[in-house]
């Protein structure tokens, strides 16, 4: 069967990421400036420790979300199948990648009701492109994203930089705002809006609780950069000049993550954009973020098998929770009041 140019481009982007890594070329997220005061007297047992939490009412036993990795390829099926299985064995919350692909084309590529039975109990994150709402059926197709999968929120991804170096992309963003309120206020699940690499400015993130958006991925610089993985893909070397002289732009993650905190205090936050383990991300947790997402890191687990998702992510859970045991903080409550010293950030 031939490929939609759709399908083709996902899978080019899968390809990239996978021979190239995070292809962050050389930003910083801001996780490595960040040290924990360490606590030479925790006072409890490393098992007292609880990293449980809760997202849209249903129960997480780590502050953990499998961040959307991949949409509209024919590999998808069984990457998203092992993730679903591995969240649902671990207790964590799950993201697919954008369904633009498979409702536009019937060709559901496993983004079906079939992940809700694979992962019944934890919170299942459907997945749409902002630029998607402005077209004439943008509100149907936010309602089927989450109802093909049984979702419990929607998520809306932003990704101005990626479209504009992309010789493909969609150029026109007037009315993303007025179109995400508008869903936001018809939608019958909570609305997530995250970058895909390029972060979230404190200004934006309050336009957007503005729109009654419940959750917030600032999805930082520093993971993979969308716009170096479109210089990878293209064949005319000035586009590549172009879309390489912004691959490392953007916010970096933990910068990020504090100016979107203190912007908007009450909403909902994830971080994510290079999060490479358990120690990130308890710094994570500690600047702000509710949960902390993965998606490239364990992209070569995903490609293998639910096991070796389930063991890459236990090593976070691991990591995250010894973390929580050096800083003397037995609940995730107790994380966000660790001594963390930084010289580029101002923390209190």
């Amino acid at each position: 069967m031939n490929k939609s140019p759709l399908s083709q481009r996902k899978d080019d982007h899968l390809d990239i990421v996978l021979a190239t890594g995070s292809t962050s070329h050389g930003v910083d997220a801001g996780w490595s400036a960040l040290r924990f005061e360490h606590c030479a007297l925790p006072e409890m047992a490393l098992e007292d420790v609880d990293l449980g939490t809760e997202l849209f009412g249903m129960a997480l036993r780590a502050p953990l979300l499998i961040s959307s990795m991949t949409g509209g390829a024919d590999r998808a099926r069984f990457i998203n199948q092992h993730l679903a299985e591995a969240a649902q064995a671990l207790g964590l919350a799950m993201g697919v990648g954008s369904q633009r692909v498979s409702l536009r084309s019937g060709q559901d590529q496993g983004l079906t009701t079939e992940l809700r039975r694979l992962a019944p109990d934890v919170p299942l994150l459907a997945n749409l492109g902002a630029a998607q709402l402005r077209e004439a059926d943008g509100l149907d197709l936010a309602r089927r994203a989450v109802d093909t999968l049984d979702a419990s929120a929607l998520i809306i991804h932003l990704n101005p930089l990626q479209e504009a170096v992309q010789p493909e992309g969609d150029r026109n963003w007037n009315g993303v705002l007025a179109c995400i309120e508008h869903v936001a206020g018809q939608l019958h699940a909570p609305i997530i809006v995250k970058e895909v690499g390029a972060g979230i400015s404190p200004g934006v993130a309050r336009q957007l609780y503005d729109a009654g958006v419940s959750m917030i991925d600032v999805a930082g610089a520093g993971g993979t950069s969308w716009a170096a993985v479109e210089a990878e893909r293209a064949n005319d070397p000035a586009e590549r000049a172009v879309a390489m002289a912004f691959s490392g732009w953007g916010i970096p993650t933990a910068h990020s993550l504090l100016a979107v905190r203190r912007a908007v205090p009450t909403v909902g936050l994830i971080a994510s954009g290079g999060v490479r383990d358990g120690v990130d991300a308890a710094k994570a947790i500690r600047l702000g973020a509710d949960l902390v997402g993965q998606a490239a890191g364990v992209l070569t687990s995903a490609m293998a098998s639910t096991e070796a998702v389930v063991s890459h992510f236990d090593v976070i859970i691991r990591q995250l929770r010894i973390a929580c045991f050096c800083t003397g903080s037995a609940t995730l409550a107790q994380l966000r009041r660790a001594r963390l010293v930084n010289a580029q950030l101002d923390i209190k």
